[in-house]
């Protein structure tokens, strides 16, 4: 029986986002490094799914603000170099000219070294800031089979969210055909099979190696372009028609229950940051970190066990619906719909609800913290209160947007 060969296919995480919308929490560090649900770095999920893919070739592109992101890559992310495996970070080197990366596709561009060296037949191209779970050898699939040189990964939303996304428009005769990328759309017309859809952009991609590198070569030599891969990149595939686009619906992760098949979050703002911590939370989860089927990966260093504890007077710990984390310690305090990341420590009597907080964060005996994302090694005085009065803590030098206070990596409280 003859054999087919196999492609040799090659994956690029695009992670050098600025990530301003999440300001304080990328002061710091790079929004694909800012941590998640306790445990995880924001791109450990877009590694997680490239390597249970099947692809076990990554380079990671990244430039703002780097060194926690190229740590934890470099640390976290270690392959069998025996059987050519890997997963690197690649900083931008200034390998065309003495600028740095203008957009996604000036990124790839400048890392064509990396694409030459490796000789892939496929390159699969994802961001490194979303939350869900996704097969993308499903995806290259589907991209041979159309022969398409280029598949843009999409999500089926409401009609009425289209001007908050690049929707794509397909053929009525081939919904896997892409007539038209439109960015931000105030008039979209639904799609055939369920006309109160629209296909809204994912920011993942599959392409023909040959044929990207041909488009981002072309594109950079484009005076009049923002070098980015989905507003310059595909468009111009689909001026050409040459793009297709895959349906997120039609794709099947091993271990998927009914309600947290095919969920994504953009977590680019503060607000949806919390909403997929609180998702993550819920009794009954709508993204399942316990499918075994599928796991998402990482490393927290050498954490000892979660302790719950009685605090002073034999005051007993009530802990509600919560995450707790390796080295997390609760002692005699309450907690109630919260993540608490590792090394956490909560003093008896203490209050904390509806709230994300992260490495190494104090919660001295007595205080309250509510509707708050406490970064790094913050250290909420005994007795103090957070996220309980918005004009107080707008006051005190606090972030305060969308109903949550946030503190940024190691903010002094002022009244300590």
């Amino acid at each position: 029986m003859r054999r087919e060969p196999r492609l040799n296919v090659l994956a690029i995480v695009l992670a050098g986002g600025e990530g301003k919308r999440l300001m304080p929490l990328t002061a710091d560090r790079a929004k694909p490094a800012v941590p998640f649900a306790g445990i995880y770095r924001l791109i450990d999920f877009a590694l997680s799914n490239v390597v249970n893919s099947g692809y076990l070739q990554v380079v990671v592109l990244t430039q703002y603000k780097s060194h926690s992101l190229d740590r934890h890559v470099t640390q976290t992310w270690r392959m069998s170099t025996m059987l050519g495996n890997y997963v690197t970070p690649v900083p931008a080197q200034q390998r065309v000219g003495k600028r740095w990366y203008l957009g996604s596709a000036d990124a790839i561009f400048q890392s064509l070294n990396l694409i030459h060296d490796e000789k892939p037949d496929i390159i699969v191209v994802v961001g490194a800031d979303h939350v869900y779970r996704m097969d993308f050898s499903q995806m290259v699939e589907q991209h041979v089979e159309t022969g398409a040189a280029c598949t843009v990964a999409a999500i089926r939303q409401p009609i009425g969210l289209a001007d908050q996304f690049g929707v794509i428009d397909v053929l009525p005769e081939d919904p896997t055909r892409i007539r038209e990328f439109l960015e931000k759309p105030t008039d979209p017309i639904g799609l055939p099979d369920s006309p109160q859809e629209v296909l809204a952009s994912m920011g993942n991609y599959v392409f023909d190696a040959d044929a990207l590198v041909e488009a981002v070569t072309r594109d950079a030599d484009l005076d009049d372009s923002a070098h980015d891969m989905g507003g310059d990149i595909v468009p111009a595939f689909v001026r050409r028609e040459q793009a297709s686009v895959y349906d997120f619906k039609n794709n099947e992760v091993p271990g998927a229950t009914d309600r947290d098949r095919g969920y994504w979050r953009d977590v680019g703002t503060l607000g949806s940051y919390y909403a997929a911590h609180m998702d993550v939370v819920s009794p009954l989860p709508i993204f399942n970190l316990y499918n075994r089927d599928w796991p998402m990966y990482t490393s927290y260093g050498p954490q000892p066990p979660v302790k719950i504890v009685q605090g002073a007077g034999q005051r007993a710990a009530e802990i509600g619906d919560a995450v707790l984390s390796p080295g997390a310690v609760v002692t005699g305090g309450a907690v109630d719909r919260s993540v608490l990341s590792p090394d956490v420590r909560v003093e008896s009597g203490a209050e904390v609800t509806d709230s994300v907080l992260l490495n190494g964060v104090r919660v001295g005996a007595g205080a309250v913290v509510r509707n708050a994302i406490l970064d790094k090694n913050v250290v909420v005085p005994p007795g103090a209160q957070i996220g309980v009065d918005p004009e107080v803590d707008l006051a005190r030098g606090f972030v305060v947007e969308d109903g949550l206070t946030v503190l940024g990596k190691g903010q002094k409280f002022p009244d300590a």
